[in-house]
């Protein structure tokens, strides 16, 4: 039997679920999750290797109107994730915040069918969250709004929450795989760096745990990762990191009364990160200002977010 692979990229607005789906479908955590938008910032690929066939995601940031240079970069890395490969799935959610109207599709998702439609790429569409959706015949509605204005090759509604339907969806997209070689070894589940998942594990505690407004403004910056043996012969991650935000009010809410928000977030991160290594570790964190660092190229470059 010859090998097969195929390339995906998931595309959609901001909070529809697409890291969700992707952790789902590779059963276990390669992108950080939360309920504030802009939380994917860059690419991040999944792959699944199920024996013979090999199947690589793109998950790309939610595409939306940018307000700074850090938006523009997300919104070309979508773009960028459309690039070279043989089929997309655009997410969108069974239970969106808005009223939907099937006449006024979202902007964002108009311009994502739009190049779709340049591109001429083969897509499927998905509608995520069916857990949340009071009436079903919503559903309907949703797949005659969204079958009107592109041709999906097949819809699939699914919950990413549960895993309803992440079968069914398996089962269409290796309908894209085509005989090559596997680009990844079997056992890889991403090409990110562990020190980027680092980075992210403690960007996804100050999502989980700070006011709507500060995450926005804020990156991490990983200054020391290293594995070392204790005195006793155990090994252990040492990470230090420094928390960028654009504002001194927004340095005193991270780092709280007494530098009671720091610790508790470096103790989130630390139990994430002993659970990724499955080895102890111990988290040092600090925070500084770098005002209006989203339109700041330099240090958006540094940040690895270019």
């Amino acid at each position: 039997m010859k090998e097969t692979s195929a390339f995906i990229t998931i595309i959609g607005r901001p909070n529809v679920g697409k890291s969700s789906l992707l952790n789902k479908i590779l059963g276990q955590k390669v992108a950080i999750v939360s309920d504030k938008s802009q939380t994917t910032r860059t690419k991040i690929m999944g792959i699944k290797t199920d024996g013979e066939n090999q199947l690589v995601f793109i998950d790309t940031p939610g595409f939306h109107k940018p307000r700074n240079e850090l938006d523009k970069n997300m919104n070309r890395a979508v773009g960028d994730g459309m690039a070279d490969v043989d089929a997309a799935v655009l997410v969108v959610e069974a239970n969106p915040k808005f009223s939907f109207d099937r006449d006024n599709l979202p902007p964002a998702e108009l311009e994502l069918i739009k190049e779709l439609k340049k591109r001429k790429l083969k897509a499927i569409l998905i509608i995520n969250k069916i857990d949340l959706l009071p009436e079903k015949q919503e559903l309907l509605n949703m797949i005659t709004a969204y079958t009107k204005v592109f041709d999906f090759e097949t819809v699939v509604p699914l919950s990413a929450k549960t895993g309803d339907g992440i079968d069914a969806l398996l089962y269409e997209i290796k309908k894209f795989s085509k005989p090559s070689p596997h680009y990844f070894p079997d056992g890889d589940v991403t090409d990110q760096p562990e020190k980027v998942m680092v980075a992210e594990m403690i960007r996804e505690k100050l999502l989980l745990t700070l006011e709507r407004e500060v995450p926005h403004g804020i990156a991490v910056d990983l200054e020391r990762f290293f594995e070392r043996d204790t005195a006793d012969g155990e090994p252990i991650v040492e990470v230090e990191a420094t928390i960028i935000c654009e504002k001194d009010s927004h340095k005193g809410i991270i780092i709280g009364k007494g530098g009671s928000m720091l610790k508790r977030i470096g103790i989130m991160a630390r139990k994430d990160i002993e659970a990724f290594f499955g080895i102890r570790a111990t988290v040092k964190l600090w925070v500084k200002v770098k005002e209006d660092w989203r339109n700041r190229q330099g240090l958006i470059h540094t940040f690895g977010l270019d």
